[in-house]
């Protein structure tokens, strides 16, 4: 479906052939020997000017462009070592996203550090997104070290830097000397009132169900990452072909930043692979049939050591490595695309043997282990008080989380001895897709104002992991007694390709499927429809009958896994575990705020210490006067309540309470008493004249009533502007 077409949202017209590129040079440099060119390239791009620029930054780098999208500006710089890594067995491509304050006109938030550090995850997560749809048009043998660094200059708080930083990067490449089959671009595809729009602002965002970033070349999808509020399969489709479609000016202008003088990729990796099959080719074919990952790992590493040792001296180790690498991969292949069987034996459709267990965990909030073939997932569930979100201070937003999804895999789940050095941006991807597919059914704060946080521990991993994740996150909200609004669960899907356009697409990838094959397309979602995707591929890119087949295929993976997992919890449980916290409110006037709070929080830490600490509970006042009182343990929660509405009471003439005398009030000039000051409630003070304290004529104050004493009285006047409250024994 076109929607472009009269579609206010998305304002694009039809370009002129002339305006598609239109270049500007001017001459820079004080001295001869110093001058270079700028080199400006214009185009659209969802109907919003597209500037690319190379010429004016980086004069050293390999490849250095500019690309402006609004008032959004990022620098990308490629540079290419110009010798072969003679250890690498892998592409040696780095890839980093920079952040800087200066680029939003901001300062950090933090008191001492104001320079930037470690990635934020949004960074993290950038970094990604610009890797995964440029690293498989590389040639897998090219062992020069790539590095690209995308520094973003100016952000204009609309137009998100990752769509500019993938093009500026591809376009950066294209200038060296790496043989890179790009160029490729991207969109972002939002969904409006059932419209597409492309590069929706962050306030479109605000209303879209659909929020998909698609990366390509001229003629193939690349990566695909997206979030979704139940978006059913065919209209995420109908996005990726529209998105594609709509980023082929930026295809086009990068045409004019190719440089021709490309490095040849090594061609001797072709004479050690012929020895490598040679000497193993026949046992690794009946290796990888092996079932077991661990009897399968031990017997290949073996084969590896065999090839190593037999050819040292011949070859350098490397070499041997990604030679025995594409052997692998080729009788994977070719078990699967001439055999017709996969390596475990199953049908292309066919998950594995699933196991389901929730409520394992004897003091967390909810607990689920999911375990798909030998992926294990344990996924546990925290419940907090709204004061304990996140606060994030990025370079794009401050802001505050609610829901947090970590995601953890340790080396021993794939056997592994190595040191553990925080969160990968593996890690951080994972949990950041395992996050946004539940986001969509988690309850809203007003209903449900918990801080909720998710730990997905991965206690044995054979592919599909994040997928594992995500429908353990799912069980351990419903155990935890979450009430979401549907449950969620997910699959990760695998292909092989072969000649003449054959290929196979197969449900539940496992990993030796996935090091094997081309594709890795994680789908997760809910009966009614899509909630997030992530797809990475090997392949120079994937055609739009292998997408729609994927996500026709995937739908029913997926609800088959969702089935198994109702059957084990079917609904959210009716209560929480006596081990979360109770959130209790209570409603003041808003401008009882601050007494409430009181100088440097005084008086409510009183309150809090009163009732037994902040080990033991925890108190939020939002802005209009809502205050919430999170405790696990019933009358702590119960007698803050208490405190705060008597602290914040709007004391009305004509009410009776039972109050206690605290001072005698004397006049300052004479002496002489002139009534009682009586506490009211735990906060307020009134005075009884003491013409109001007996009917019959007194004369001293403290002939009738003592410090201390307790006695009824009844509010005869109140001054709101004075504060000053006039109480009365003898009325009462």
């Amino acid at each position: 479906m076109d929607t472009t077409q009269n579609n206010p949202l998305n304002p694009i017209q039809p370009l002129e052939e002339e305006r598609l590129v239109a270049q500007e040079t001017v001459e820079i440099g004080g001295k001869p020997d110093s001058a270079s060119t700028i080199t400006v390239h214009k185009t659209e791009l969802g109907g919003k000017k597209l500037i690319l620029e190379s010429g004016r930054y980086a004069g050293l780098a390999d490849g250095a462009v500019t690309v402006r999208l609004g008032d959004t500006v990022v620098l990308a710089t490629c540079v290419v070592a110009s010798e072969p890594n003679e250890t690498a067995d892998y592409l040696p491509l780095l890839v980093d996203y920079e952040e800087k304050f200066y680029a939003a006109g901001k300062i950090s938030g933090s008191r001492f550090i104001k320079r930037e550090g470690r990635p934020s995850d949004d960074a993290v997560l950038a970094s990604r997104l610009i890797d995964r749809p440029i690293r498989p048009l590389f040639p897998k043998n090219f062992h020069h070290d790539i590095q690209v660094i995308v520094t973003v200059l100016s952000y204009d708080g609309q137009n998100d830097p990752d769509i500019p930083a993938i093009i500026a990067a591809s376009a950066a490449i294209n200038q060296t000397s790496a043989p890179f089959a790009g160029p490729v671009a991207a969109v972002r595809v939002g969904l409006i009132n059932n419209e597409f729009v492309v590069n929706p602002t962050r306030d479109q965002l605000r209303e879209s169900s659909l929020e998909l970033v698609v990366a390509g070349t001229a003629e193939k999808v690349m990566m695909i990452e997206a979030g979704a509020n139940e978006v059913p399969e065919e209209k995420v489709f109908s996005a990726i072909e529209f998105g594609h479609k709509m980023m082929q000016p930026a295809i086009e202008v990068q045409h004019n930043f190719y440089n021709s003088n490309k490095i040849q990729a090594d061609s001797a990796v072709s004479e050690v692979f012929s020895a490598v099959v040679s000497l193993v080719g026949a046992d690794v074919k009946e290796a990888v049939k092996i079932v077991e990952k661990e009897e399968r790992e031990q017997k290949i590493d073996e084969l590896l050591s065999k090839a190593k040792t037999t050819l040292e001296g011949d070859y350098k180790q490397n070499e041997i490595s990604s030679a025995f690498d594409t052997l692998m991969q080729e009788k994977v292949r070719e078990l699967i695309l001439e055999d017709g069987t996969r390596p475990d034996g199953r049908h292309d459709d066919e998950v594995r043997p699933l196991s389901i267990e929730v409520g394992l965990l004897p003091r967390t909030h909810g607990s689920a282990l999911f375990t798909r073939g030998q992926t294990q997932a344990l996924t546990i569930a925290t419940l907090g008080a709204p004061g304990e979100e996140q606060h994030i201070d990025t370079m794009e937003r401050e802001d505050t989380k609610r829901y947090m999804h970590h995601y953890n895999f340790p080396p021993f789940s794939v056997g592994e001895v190595r040191p553990l050095r925080g969160a990968s941006r593996r890690e951080v991807g994972h949990g950041a897709l395992a996050e946004r597919a539940l986001i969509p059914v988690l309850p809203p704060s007003d209903d449900f104002p918990y801080t909720i946080r998710l730990v997905s521990e991965i206690l044995s991993s054979n592919g599909s992991s994040s997928m594992a994740a995500t429908c353990g996150s799912t069980l351990a909200l419903m155990d935890a007694g979450v009430p979401i609004k549907k449950p969620v669960s997910g699959i990760a899907m695998g292909l092989v390709t072969g000649a003449k356009e054959q290929f196979r697409i197969l449900t539940d990838l496992q990993g030796i499927e996935d090091f094997g094959g081309d594709m890795d397309f994680k789908i997760a979602g809910t009966r009614d429809g899509i909630t997030a995707i992530q797809l990475d591929i090997k392949l120079q890119g994937l055609s739009f009958e292998i997408i729609r087949q994927t996500l026709e295929k995937a739908k029913v993976g997926r609800l088959f896994i969702l089935d198994k997992m109702l059957a084990v919890i079917a609904t959210p449980r009716p209560s929480l575990s006596q081990f979360a916290p109770r959130i209790e409110s209570v409603k003041i006037d808003p401008s009882k705020i601050g007494e409430l709070i009181g100088p440097g929080g005084k008086h409510i830490n009183g309150i809090i210490e009163a009732c037994g600490g902040k080990e033991i509970l925890s108190i939020d006042i939002e802005e209009d006067g809502t205050v919430l009182v999170s405790s696990a343990d019933a009358q702590a929660a119960q007698k803050a309540i208490d405190i705060i509405a008597a602290d914040t009471k709007q004391v009305a003439v004509g009410e009776v309470y039972e109050g206690k005398v605290v001072n005698i009030q004397k006049d300052r000039n004479t002496g002489k008493e002139i009534g009682a000051i009586v506490q009211i409630l735990p906060n307020k003070d009134g005075m009884v004249h003491i013409s109001e304290i007996a009917n019959e004529r007194i004369a001293k104050v403290s002939d009738a009533l003592k410090v201390g004493q307790k006695v009824k009285v009844k509010v005869v006047t109140v001054d709101a502007e004075r504060g000053r409250i006039g109480l009365s024994i003898k009325q009462a």
